[in-house]
Order: C-alpha cells, then structure tokens, then sequence
C-alpha cells in the first residue's frame, strides 16, 4: 500500500472511491479492496481479487469519466463487518458494499454489488 489516505470508516470508502475514480487512479480504488475481495461486475459477473479489480477499474476509468458523491444510506454494522450502500443518481437501480475492520483499525471493501437491475 502507498501513502494514500485509508479508510477510518466503513463511510470513508466511497467518499474516497469517487475521489479516486476521478482522479484515473485505478491502483487506489484497488486498494480500497481486500486482496481476495469480489466485486459483481460487470453486470452478471464476478471480478475477484485486489489485481483483477484494478484491472477492471484501469479500463473503466480510461475513458476519464466523472463521478458524483451519491447520498449515504444508514450504515448495517456487525461486529468487524458494514454495509454500506448509495441512492444512485443514475439507473443503477441499487449500490451496496461490505466492508471490513482491518487489524490496523482501517476498513476494506469484501464484497460490492455496484450495480442491481432487475
């Protein structure tokens, strides 16, 4: 990991997703994931790991699209375990994500569904 700023919440992370996104850097959006963490996308898909991930974003984020901060929805804590999810402000129907508490008090995405149509 870099210099970055990390996650002190599980809330931090999508704030620092869109600054990321935004930015191009595709490595720090990968780092906001645990190394084993899966992410369904593209829709109907499943990207697992921290590399795969970045890969991912590397290609969606060359086109330099724009991001918006979306409204936080209440976060679900368990334990070392939040959900955490947005209103969009597109179509994409749903945004939810888990994050969890790291040993170093910082939070990680485990799980994200950025996309949910029906």
């Amino acid at each position: 990991m870099t210099n970055r700023e990390r996650a002190t919440t599980p809330e931090d992370l999508t704030r620092l997703f869109v600054e990321r996104a935004n930015e191009g850097d595709f490595e720090g959006i990968a780092e906001l994931y645990e190394p084993e963490a899966a992410m369904a996308y593209p829709v109907g898909q499943l990207t697992v790991g921290r590399a795969a991930i970045g890969a991912l974003f590397a290609r969606a984020l060359a086109g330099r699209p724009h991001f918006e901060q979306e409204e936080l929805l209440p976060t679900v804590r368990s334990g070392d375990l939040a959900l955490t999810s947005t209103a969009p402000k597109d179509d994409a129907g749903a945004r939810a994500q888990v994050a969890r508490l790291q040993s170093d008090g910082t939070w990680l995405r485990v799980l994200d569904q950025p996309e949910f149509r029906r």
